[in-house]
Order: structure tokens, then C-alpha cells, then sequence
């Protein structure tokens, strides 16, 4: 029955119940569709100005012969794959280059995950202003420019006068000749390597920090319960629960460390005159300014993208074939 109200003899109705009886305004499938389109599609326009055109005109370059000559003249040269094919062809790609752009890039990933998660699983254990301090730093060391970091691990490996040498000759590793941490591949991507792990591993430590807070504490005193040890809870606890937080941090640290440049080229041989210590992306470089072949130049950018697209596609296929086995 209606619910109704009797003022002077005046018999209402609520205004609930008038409201009830008006019809339902639908707002049409078509226009439901697109709003979402309609409110994204100045954000969309910005990324495809700044980072699709880009792609497309590198991309485009790649198929042509762009030197000094065509510089001048304007008309650049269709040549097909000719870049590619010459990129492809030798073996300094495949001995030299692609080696130290993916073991570089898998050793640096693997570094910052594991170095990040410790300082995280620190930070739970300090107190409010030891976990300050501790944060503090990190972000000194996260904010530090790429540049400034490079040289101050130049100087630290500096053969002639470096606080390395001093060390090392202090503790009797070292002659008195000294040595050339530059010039040897495995050292100077060593040196390449503490730089950017230094750099990188407080994004990651302050982010699996964060996440550590979502884990129910009520599992790990199960756990506990259970006689499992820390290492144990960690593995079996924490990191299911962690592992979107895991699968971000990885998948941005790879991109990040796959197109490793400024850490490369500042430091002594990196600019060129060691090619043996040279990555896709400082290659790529070389090839397009300091030798203005900015096709080839283009087609080595363009391999390096595929590269690092391939290996992401197949860390995202590998973690969502076992969220779906689980």
C-alpha cells in the first residue's frame, strides 16, 4: 500500500513515492560507450605527441640512408633494410654489443630486486628514526643525478689516485703499478653494475616496503606456529602476497636498466674508444652522432626496443601463466 499523509483533510503523497513514478532517463549505448574515450582523450593525445610520433619517425628513419650528404641535400635515400641488415650482419652485434646490453641489464635487474628487498625487510625491523635515516638516504642516493653518480664511481675506481687503489694496495690485493679498472669488460661492468644498482635500489626498497605493510601479519604467526623459519615465511608467505608489487618493480627496472646510457658513456672507454665495453643503446649513438649514419643509428635504437619488448612480454606471459595455474 501507498504510505499517505493527511494535512486539513488534504490527502498526499510523498515525494519519494512521485519520484518513483517518473520514468528513467537512459542514457544511450553509444554515448555510454565513448564518454570513457571522450574523458581520455586529451591525456591520449599528449602521450601520442610525445612518445608515439617519436616511434613512428625513428622507425621510419630506420629504412633510410640519413648521412651528412642527405643532411644537406634534404632527401634522404629509401633504402629498405639495408640498415638493418648491416646491423644484423656482423658480428660485433652479437659478440660485443647485445652480450653486455642483456647480461648487463639481467645482472642490474636481479641486484636491485635483491638488494632493494633487503633494505625493506631492514626497514621493518628498525625503529621510527632509524627507518627515517635509513630512508633518508636512500632517496639522497635515488635523487643523485645520473651524471654526478657516474663520476663519483669514476673517481672511486680513478686507476692513478682512486679510494679503491688506496684500499686495495693498503690490504695487499694491489701492486704498485696500480690497474685499470676501464679498460677490462668484466671490470668496468662491474663498476657499471655497483652504479646502477646504487641508483636504482631505493625505488625498489621503498616500494616492496610499502607493500610489506599489506601482508597479513596473521600469516606469519601461523607460519610461526608451524615451525617454519624466516626464510621460509618469506618465500611462502610474503612473496605470493607480493607478487604484483615484485612483478612492477621488475618490469620497470628492466625497462630502466635495458636502455642504460648516461652510466655507460661518461665513464672512461664508454664514449667510443673501448668498443668493447659498448651497449645497444651507446652504440646506437655512436652510430648517429658521432658518425651521422642516423639510419643505422635508427634501425640499432629500433632493434633495441624489440629486445627489450621481447623480454618483458615474456616475463608478463611467464608471471600470468602462474597467477592462472594458481
Amino acid at each position: 500500500m501507498e504510505d499517505v499523509t493527511v494535512t486539513d483533510g488534504v490527502r498526499t503523497v510523498p515525494a519519494l513515492a512521485e519520484d518513483a513514478c517518473r520514468p528513467v532517463r537512459r542514457t544511450p549505448p553509444l554515448v555510454a560507450r565513448l564518454r570513457p574515450w571522450l574523458l581520455l582523450a586529451a591525456p591520449l593525445a599528449v602521450i601520442a605527441a610525445l612518445l608515439l610520433y617519436p616511434i613512428v619517425r625513428v622507425t621510419y628513419l630506420s629504412f633510410q640512408r640519413y648521412g651528412l650528404k642527405e643532411i644537406i641535400s634534404g632527401h634522404p635515400t629509401y633504402i629498405g633494410v639495408d640498415n638493418y641488415r648491416e646491423a644484423l650482419a656482423g658480428s660485433y652485434l652479437w659478440h660485443t654489443v647485445l652480450p653486455n646490453t642483456v647480461l648487463f641489464a639481467l645482472v642490474a635487474v636481479a641486484g636491485t630486486i635483491v638488494f632493494g628487498t633487503l633494505v625493506a625487510l631492514l626497514l621493518q625491523t628498525l625503529g621510527p628514526k632509524s627507518r627515517a635515516a635509513v630512508i633518508a638516504s636512500a632517496l639522497i642516493a635515488w635523487a643523485l643525478p645520473a651524471v654526478t653518480g657516474t663520476y663519483v664511481w669514476v673517481w672511486i675506481f680513478d686507476p692513478d689516485s682512486g679510494l679503491a687503489r688506496r684500499v686495495f694496495q693498503s690490504v695487499g690485493l694491489l701492486g704498485p703499478d696500480g690497474y685499470n679498472w676501464f679498460t677490462d669488460r668484466l671490470s668496468f661492468y662491474s663498476i657499471a653494475e655497483l652504479n646502477v644498482i646504487h641508483h636504482s635500489y631505493p625505488f625498489v626498497a621503498i616500494t616492496v616496503f610499502a607493500g610489506l605493510t599489506t601482508v597479513p601479519q596473521e600469516l606469519h604467526e601461523a607460519a610461526r606456529l608451524d615451525g617454519a623459519s624466516a626464510w621460509q615465511r618469506f618465500w611462502h608467505v610474503t612473496v605470493p602476497v607480493m607478487r604484483p608489487v615484485f612483478a612492477v618493480v621488475t618490469v620497470l627496472s628492466t625497462i630502466w636498466d635495458f636502455k642504460v646510457f648516461t652510466q655507460i658513456y661518461l665513464m672512461p672507454g664508454g664514449a667510443g674508444s673501448n668498443p668493447d665495453v659498448l651497449n645497444l643503446g651507446v652504440w646506437s649513438y655512436m652510430k648517429a652522432i658521432n658518425q651521422n649514419q642516423y639510419g643505422l643509428g635508427a634501425a640499432i635504437a629500433v632493434l633495441l626496443t624489440v629486445v627489450l619488448l621481447a623480454i618483458t612480454a615474456v616475463y608478463l606471459r611467464v608471471l600470468f601463466k602462474e597467477d592462472e595455474i594458481r
